[in-house]
């Protein structure tokens, strides 16, 4: 009997120890369904919290926040309550004994409630996890890495630390959201040899992970946005899965992928597609400010006018409602669509102009730079931004931010430049990109133009600017040692004072470093080329050996600029290139997007190149229906360039390939083009029109802008007979210059039948060409030149072009010459 009593009592002792051991306030805190359940667990046993509970508290709060929809989180009212004090003294007390997972959760979640960077808790919590960084699982570092970067400290050598590890144990990361995540973290920090690895292993994960989760390729994608760099395959594999997931997109992450395709000059037809549904889908749930701004800023440029309309009037009942940077976001769209709606322009400007002191520098740039293409008139609004761009710019040190304040300044109206302006420029400019110098130059150079007193006075600070500009530019490209980073900063390098100054200096250095010319390259250099107008055959001949080499290596869609200057410059020392090029869009047709088969398409008629499975594909029922859908959602810009490029290459098949049996549909496109635009003869033409006169024996044997054909547009056209005698037209032309040099169409240039000619007698189509038909740096004839001669050739002409050069030449400087130099330009080639 005792024994029994005794095992009963221990039995009882331990049952009641094991109730006692249970962790009580652990399962209060699991139980609790919303944050002020979380806190009151909090205040009611603030003495017995360990650091599992203080863990736990933490994340939970941060969960029940991450679950609610952005308008709807309250992490200011959180962050202010006096038991999340409790909570944030407690984890600094507790920091050494927190284990390496629990440290860096901590230290994330706080940082969500916004505990600032120099909060010691943050202090402490970071310098802890550096002391255990070799030892962080790769989860554990990747969280670290995005806890760095809301602390701004993306350069620092804590993160050049982690990047160190991440090289080391790159092939061990099997998890494309650790992957991706510290990708976007490390991005400041990796050389290209870590970029290419990097983008290796994203490459591998993506095809083996699951497709529904679209967060991983948007991080690539926002990767290769931060580092510049557009790896074609990889995009083209992250849209796909966005594809896949669009249904699921909202308009935050729709408007986001938007910005980071923008920024990349990624255009996909399938995207836009997509995407313009789906966000109309959209528009009745997005009544909030913050998602209706993300779907305004992405749906208003491609939405019809009267979804658009729609959009602007709830834009104009929530405008009062906005936060700073949605209001900014706002005008922004606004001047994307060129809105003329007054009533939203001027309640959004009421809400910047409120908010003005939040802003920081770059963001009132973009305020005023939308506002001055919007031309929106406010005098007083204009003279505030002037004095905080002033302000902002005593303040700057950084060389692209007093770049961008000076651009913008030079926008607004001033009187004079204030001497505090040149002398900050002063102290940064031998810090500054090429494309730094660029803007800063014609900025400068418009203060100069509209102030008269700078040009008059050679010593005023204005003018020796200009020259210190001059040689820093020379001496940056002097000291060039690296292509793949000169031709980024000459990305965005054009203007007057780069061709007047810096252009001759540039070809030198590029000519310098054409050793380092590679395949990953030649599209860029092709692009400045095209770019410059300038035809330099060392440069492309060492372009096409590169490129007809590793053709292979080049991404289909950089075949296009890897060619243009090649047909655009009419460089004709490469056959090779182009079979090889055509060979390779030959084998990806089905991939391009539909308006860039037509600029390719272009750029080979150029070239005189067809390739009837190009050609065919083009001029395809689906295609163009698939091109007209794509167009729709581009630029206008892009759009109008794209419609131009198909009409010329519509009549470049029909004019040279009659063989393929291509209709000409342009007709109508042509008509209504013709009526937009007034021609102006300039003064040379003029006088050309008059010595024609004379040499032909009369006015009324010389027609005027005649419209042949496919609507290609001649300045002068005459006939003459099998005797070479000159022949008047039945009727006198319509199309006669005035005292001012206009021409206006009339119309016998609308009826493009053309008069019979008697038998031997020669069509004569007599054109000026100007410096726009030359490359810049030589006589060479352009491209689209030539194509214009041979295709008049082709329509029956003889075609006399008159280059500028030659009429304004010191020999041609007395009518007689002048008189002579026709004769033997129209006969001599008749008789001969």
């Amino acid at each position: 009997m005792f024994r029994l009593r005794c095992g009963s009592s221990f039995l009882r002792r331990l049952l009641h120890g094991g109730t006692v051991n249970r962790d009580q306030v652990l399962q209060q805190l699991q139980v609790c369904a919303a944050e002020d359940q979380v806190l009151d667990v909090v205040g009611k046993n603030k003495a017995k919290l360990t650091v599992n509970h203080v863990s736990t508290a933490v994340g939970m709060l941060w969960q029940f926040q991450r679950e609610k929809p952005q308008m709807l989180r309250t992490v200011m009212v959180i962050r202010c309550h006096p038991q999340f004090l409790t909570l944030r003294v407690l984890a600094e007390n507790k920091i050494a004994l927190m284990d390496d997972l629990t440290l860096v959760d901590m230290l994330y979640s706080f940082l969500r409630f916004n505990v600032d960077g120099h909060d010691s808790l943050v202090q402490q919590l970071v310098s802890e996890a550096w002391l255990r960084i070799d030892r962080l699982p790769m989860e554990s570092l990747s969280k670290f890495s995005m806890c760095l970067s809301d602390l701004n400290l993306q350069n620092s050598p804590l993160m050049g630390h982690i990047t160190s590890i991440v090289d080391q144990r790159l092939s061990s990361i099997d998890d494309a959201r650790i992957l991706t995540s510290l990708m976007i973290s490390m991005s400041p920090l990796v050389s290209p040899r870590l970029r290419d690895a990097l983008i290796s292993r994203a490459e591998e994960l993506l095809d083996t992970m699951d497709p529904a989760k679209f967060n991983n390729p948007r991080r690539i994608v926002q990767f290769m946005r931060n580092i510049k760099h557009s790896y074609r395959p990889l995009l083209d594999k992250c849209n796909k899965i966005i594809l896949i997931n669009m249904s699921r997109l909202d308009a935050e992450n729709i408007c986001m992928i938007m910005g980071l395709y923008q920024g990349l000059q990624f255009n996909s037809c399938d995207f836009n597609l997509a995407v313009k549904p789906r966000l109309t889908e959209l528009i009745d749930s997005s009544t909030d400010p913050h998602s209706f701004t993300k779907l305004f800023v992405a749906l208003a440029p491609m939405a019809s006018q009267e979804i658009r309309d729609g959009l602007e009037n709830t834009a104009l009942l929530l405008a009062d409602e906005l936060t700073p940077h949605q209001a900014l976001a706002v005008a922004e769209a606004l001047q994307y669509i060129q809105s003329r709606n007054l009533n939203l322009l001027n309640k959004i400007a009421s809400v910047i102009q409120r908010n003005l002191h939040v802003y920081k520098p770059v963001e009132v740039t973009r305020f005023i730079q939308a506002l001055f293409q919007l031309k929106y008139q406010n005098p007083e609004l204009y003279a505030k931004l002037r004095q905080i761009l002033l302000k902002f710019m005593v303040r700057s040190v950084q060389p692209y931010e007093v770049t961008m304040l000076i651009r913008v300044l030079s926008m607004l109206p001033c009187q004079r430049l204030e001497d505090g302006v040149i002398s900050r420029v002063e102290a940064i400019v031998t810090q500054c990109k090429l494309n730094d110098l660029n803007t800063i130059s014609i900025a400068v150079a418009k203060w100069l133009r509209n102030d008269p007193s700078y040009r008059h006075n050679t010593s005023s600070k204005c003018v020796r600017l200009l020259q210190t500009l001059n040689r820093c530019g020379r001496e940056r490209l002097q000291k060039a040692d690296r292509l793949d980073l000169l031709l980024e900063e000459l990305k965005y390098t054009t203007g007057e004072w780069f061709e007047e100054m810096l252009l001759d200096e540039t070809m030198v250095t590029l000519k310098r470093m054409m050793d380092q010319i590679h395949w990953t390259n030649v599209p860029a250099l092709c692009h400045f080329l095209t770019k410059i107008n300038h035809i330099c055959p060392p440069l492309l001949d060492r372009i096409a050996t590169v490129a007809i080499k590793d053709i292979d290596k080049i991404h289909h869609w950089g075949i296009y600029a890897t060619i243009l200057p090649f047909s655009v410059l009419n460089y004709d020392s490469a056959n090779e290139l182009y079979d090889a090029s055509i060979q390779c869009v030959t084998a990806h047709i089905s991939t391009f997007e539909p308006h860039m088969l037509v600029l390719l398409g272009y750029t080979l008629a150029l070239a005189d190149y067809f390739p009837e499975a190009l050609v065919r594909e083009i001029f395809s029922i689906e295609f163009l229906g698939k091109l007209d859908a794509e167009l729709e959602n581009l630029s206008d810009a892009l759009t109008m360039r794209a419609r131009l490029r198909l009409m010329e290459l519509n009549r470049a098949v029909c004019i040279e390939c009659p063989e393929y049996q291509v209709p000409w549909f342009h007709e109508n496109y042509c008509q209504q083009f013709q009526k937009q635009g007034t021609v102006t003869a300039s003064p040379m033409q003029q006088q050309i029109h008059n010595m024609l006169g004379e040499v032909l024996g009369g006015i009324n044997c010389v027609r005027v802008a005649v419209v042949t054909p496919y609507f290609y547009t001649v300045d002068f056209e005459c006939v003459l007979d099998k005797r070479l005698q000159p022949l008047p037209y039945s009727e006198p032309s319509t199309l006669q210059i005035s005292d001012r040099g206009k021409v206006h169409w009339g119309t016998s240039s609308e009826d493009t039948t053309r008069d019979v000619l008697p038998p031997g007698a020669q069509r004569v189509a007599v054109n000026f060409l100007d410096s726009k038909s030359f490359c810049k740096n030589s006589h060479h004839l352009r491209g689209n030149a030539l194509m214009k001669k041979r295709h008049l050739e082709i329509l029956g002409y003889l075609v006399v072009q008159v280059p500028h050069f030659e009429w304004n030449s010191m020999e041609l400087s007395t009518p007689n010459a002048w008189k002579e130099y026709l004769k033997k330009n129209l006969f001599g080639q008749l008789s001969s």
